[in-house]
Formats: C-alpha cells, sequence, structure tokens
C-alpha cells in the first residue's frame, strides 16, 4: 500500500517544494512597495534562489539513493522553515538574497523523485512516470497565481507564513507515508561520478536541460514583472498569464515522457528544439502582446515536452548511476533558470530590448537541434557497431579490388588472426590450397552475377591448422549497381555437420 502512494506523495512534495522556491518572484511586485530594490538588482534577487536548488541537486539525487526519499524530503522541508520565516520578516534587500538563497532548497528536491520513482515501475513506463512526477512544477504556478491574490488581503508577509503551516504538514505525511523500506544504492559518491562525467551523453543531455527547464524557470520569475512594465498589466493580470505558461508546461510534461515511452525520444527533441528556434526568433523582435503570448505558449510547450523527454533518457542510458546523472543535469536545469534574467537584464541595460537574448536563446536550440540529429545517427552507427563485433559468425569487408577493411572479433577467434595483421591483406592468406583455382573463378563469377555466394570451403588458421568453414560472401552495391565491397560472414562447420 505504501509503495502505491510514493508517485502521488513525491509529485505533492515536488509541489510543495516548487511553491517555496519562488515565493519572492511572485511576491516582488507586493515587495518592492515596502523594500527598496534598485531596478538593476531586481533579476539578482528573483533568480537567487535558483542558485543553491541548483547546485543541491547532485547531493540530493545521490542521498536519495542512499537514505531514501522520505527522509530527504523531511529534512528538506524542515530545513525550508527557516528561510521561508527569515523573508517573512526581511526589512532589506540584503534579506531576500539570503533568505532567498536558501528558498533554493525547494527547488532542488527535484532529483529526489526522479531518483526514486524509477524504482517502483519497469523501464518501458519511466517515461510516464518521470513526467507525471514532473507535473510538480505546477507549484510554481499555484504560488504564481495564489500568492499575488492572498498578499492584496493580508500583506505579503502574512502570505510567506502560510508556507510555514504547509510545509509542516507535510513534514508530518511524509513520516507516516514515506517509504520506509526504499531499495537503497550505496555506491560511492566518487564512483558514481567516475562512472558517468567522461560520457559526452551526460553533457549533452545537461545542455538540452539547461535550455528546457532553465526556459521554464526564467519565463516563471521573468514573466510577472516584464509583463507589468513592457505591457502595463496589472500585477494580478501578469500573474494569471505566467500562471497559464507554467500550467502549459506542466500538464505536457507527463505527455512527453508518455510519448518518449513510445517513440523515438530523440526524434521528439528534433521537433522540441526546432520549435524553440521558431518561437525565439519570433520573440526576439519584441511583438506585441498578442504574438508575445503566442511565443511564450510555443516555448511553454517545447519546455514541458522536452522536459519529459529528456528524463526519460537519463535513467535510460544512465541506469546504474541514476542518482547522480539525475542530479547533475537536473542542476544544469536549474542554472539555466539562474543566468537568462541577470543575461536578459544586463542586454536590456545595455540596448534598451531584449531582442538580443532572444535571438541568443534561438541559435542555443539550433545548436542544440543539430547535436539531437548527430546523437541519433551516432546511436545508429553504435548499433550497428555492437552487432558487428558481438556476432558468433566471423566477418571480414574487403574492398572492390579485394583488399581487407576490417574484421570482427569472431573473425580472430576463428582463424587466430588479429585485425591489425590481416588489414590490407586479401583473403587469400586464409587459403588451404585444397581447393582449385576454377573453384574460386567459378565462386567469383556467380558472385558477379548474382551479388552472392554461399558454401562449404576449407580454409588455414594462423597456427596451420586447417578446418572446413561454410561461407557467405555478399556484394554491396551503390546506388549505379557497382560494387563498391563484399562482405564475408563464416562459421566452422563440425564433423557431424560435414557428413551432413
Amino acid at each position: 500500500m505504501i509503495k502505491k502512494l510514493q508517485l502521488s506523495l513525491q509529485t505533492m512534495n515536488l509541489v510543495l517544494g516548487f511553491m517555496v522556491w519562488v515565493i519572492i518572484s511572485s511576491l516582488m511586485p507586493f515587495i518592492r512597495e515596502d523594500i527598496n530594490i534598485p531596478a538593476g538588482s531586481l533579476a539578482m534577487v528573483t533568480a537567487v534562489p535558483v542558485v543553491l536548488g541548483s547546485i543541491l541537486r547532485i547531493p540530493l539525487g545521490y542521498y536519495a539513493n542512499i537514505v531514501g526519499a522520505r527522509i530527504i524530503f523531511m529534512v528538506s522541508f524542515i530545513l525550508l522553515l527557516f528561510p521561508v520565516f527569515y523573508i517573512s520578516r526581511a526589512d532589506s534587500m540584503t534579506d531576500l538574497i539570503i533568505g532567498g538563497l536558501f528558498l533554493g532548497i525547494g527547488g532542488a528536491v527535484f532529483s529526489v523523485g526522479v531518483t526514486s520513482l524509477p524504482k517502483y515501475y519497469p523501464k518501458e513506463k519511466h517515461g510516464l512516470v518521470n513526467g507525471v512526477y514532473g507535473m510538480g512544477n505546477i507549484g510554481t504556478a499555484i504560488t504564481t497565481f495564489s500568492a499575488p491574490v492572498v498578499a492584496t488581503q493580508i500583506g505579503w508577509q502574512s502570505t510567506v507564513q502560510l508556507y510555514m503551516i504547509l510545509l509542516a504538514v507535510f513534514i508530518v505525511l511524509n513520516f507516516f507515508l514515506g517509504d520506509r523500506r526504499e531499495v537503497k544504492v550505496k555506491t560511492p559518491i566518487i564512483e558514481q561520478i567516475k562512472g558517468v562525467y567522461k560520457n559526452e551523453k551526460l553533457w549533452f543531455f545537461s545542455l538540452f536541460y539547461f535550455i528546457t527547464f532553465g526556459s521554464f524557470v526564467a519565463f516563471t520569475v521573468y514573466l510577472p514583472n516584464f509583463l507589468v512594465a513592457n505591457f502595463d498589466l496589472s500585477k494580478v493580470d501578469a500573474g494569471i498569464r505566467t500562471a497559464g505558461f507554467i500550467a502549459l508546461a506542466t500538464f505536457l510534461r507527463p505527455v512527453g515522457g508518455w510519448l518518449a515511452d513510445r517513440f523515438q525520444p530523440l526524434f521528439l527533441l528534433v521537433g522540441t528544439f526546432a520549435m524553440y528556434t521558431i518561437a525565439a526568433i519570433v520573440l526576439a523582435f519584441s511583438p506585441s502582446i498578442g504574438l508575445y503570448t503566442i511565443g511564450s505558449l510555443a516555448i511553454a510547450v517545447s519546455a514541458g515536452i522536452g522536459n519529459g523527454v529528456i528524463f526519460k533518457l537519463v535513467p535510460f542510458y544512465f541506469n546504474k548511476q541514476a542518482g547522480i546523472a539525475n542530479g547533475i543535469v537536473s542542476m544544469m536545469g536549474g542554472l539555466g533558470g539562474f543566468f537568462p534574467p541577470l543575461m536578459l537584464s544586463a542586454i536590456h541595460g545595455i540596448t534598451g530590448q531584449y531582442s538580443i537574448g532572444f535571438m541568443l536563446l534561438s541559435q542555443v536550440a539550433l545548436a542544440s537541434l543539430i547535436i539531437v540529429v548527430w546523437m541519433y545517427y551516432q546511436d545508429k552507427l553504435a548499433l550497428v557497431s555492437e552487432v558487428f563485433d558481438s556476432t558468433a559468425q566471423g566477418i571480414l569487408v574487403t574492398d572492390p579490388a579485394g583488399y581487407i577493411k576490417t574484421v570482427n572479433p569472431a573473425f580472430t577467434r576463428l582463424t587466430g588472426y588479429e585485425a591489425d595483421e590481416v588489414l590490407g591483406q586479401r583473403p587469400s592468406i586464409l587459403k588451404s590450397g585444397r581447393q582449385s583455382e576454377d573453384f574460386y573463378s567459378k565462386m567469383w563469377s556467380e558472385i558477379k552475377q548474382h551479388g552472392i555466394w554461399q558454401g562449404a570451403i576449407w580454409n588455414k588458421r594462423k597456427n596451420g591448422e586447417e578446418y572446413v568453414q561454410w561461407l557467405n560472401i555478399s556484394a554491396v552495391k551503390d546506388e549505379t549497381g557497382e560494387d563498391v565491397r563484399y562482405v564475408g560472414t563464416f562459421s566452422e562447420l563440425n564433423q557431424q555437420q560435414l557428413k551432413a
């Protein structure tokens, strides 16, 4: 029973963590009425919670494997009580920065669930499960929408204090409903890091999540003030529009995971980054509120689907190092939410507009699109290579002139020749001398005529031992019908097969 509750419980934990994470940015229009925050420092104050929320994802993901999600969620919510109370009493920008830094714990809990929940489900459901968990992002929408409404009634300080009650409730829920018997994985963190940091896919996924989740966080903290300042919207209207952006991206996350369970995930990322590129270009031209809304919603669709797809791919490629890999990738996503608001603010301060920043986003998305296409074809090549290397039959490939270009490990096992001993040689190095020249003439005549030959043939190993093999030779042709290479596959025949 407890195990069946984990997806719901941990998703609600993430909802609360993200609700707390964006308190400052959601209430900033109200906070600025009481605390003087220079326009140039606004982006810094709202982005600060992202810093610790990103960096802590690595240790929280790792320790979720060591002690279980129950303990990590409880400790995280206990620690969050202190910065929430501190912010409710803040009367300076310094107080907001200090308290905001530790609010990052709320964002860091993301890596706990993506590490814990896959333990409860088969691989073919990991995309959907992590997508459903990722819907906890809706916590940012809840705070962005509700906090300003509540603050108009009771003030922003009292609104912040309400979150302490929610934290206390969820500490109790995790104590009683968290899984005390969760499977633990105790691989030392240094070993896990060594097992993943040289894998280029980890850093590609980190880049992709930097863009998809980073843009989600960046728009979450950037839109409320931007819409008020640039389109003269009311604070509540700006909050509702931002909540709509967050809700769309959030609800599409499990859709992305579900699609990734059923279709080629890399193809889905191609579509995601293509949409990103176009939408960012639209935003770069500083459009009207109508086109700006369309561009922002396209970013939300791309972010939601992309986030779901990526966390299908991470446990698929890093099953044994899921904790640390999830932590690193999600950390990069969090940092992706920290830098864009600062960059946009700096660009606006220099140029008076945001166009260059959005154009930069479009170019990074385009570069990611190219990388995804490259990864897809690399995977196809890797699959072919795995088949080539693992097959039990010996394989040799020659050019049209008959010189050996490559052989597989089974070739070495069957013949005794290492690859470097036969590359550039002709297959005649294997001849036993038992077949006549007429035999070989007829064999090649059939290959030229039909493109294939097969039959039993006597050959000789490197140590001089003669043996019979069943040999298949196929001609590989180009689009003009010319032979461009020949592929030979063979296996040894035993005495019983010879008699048969």
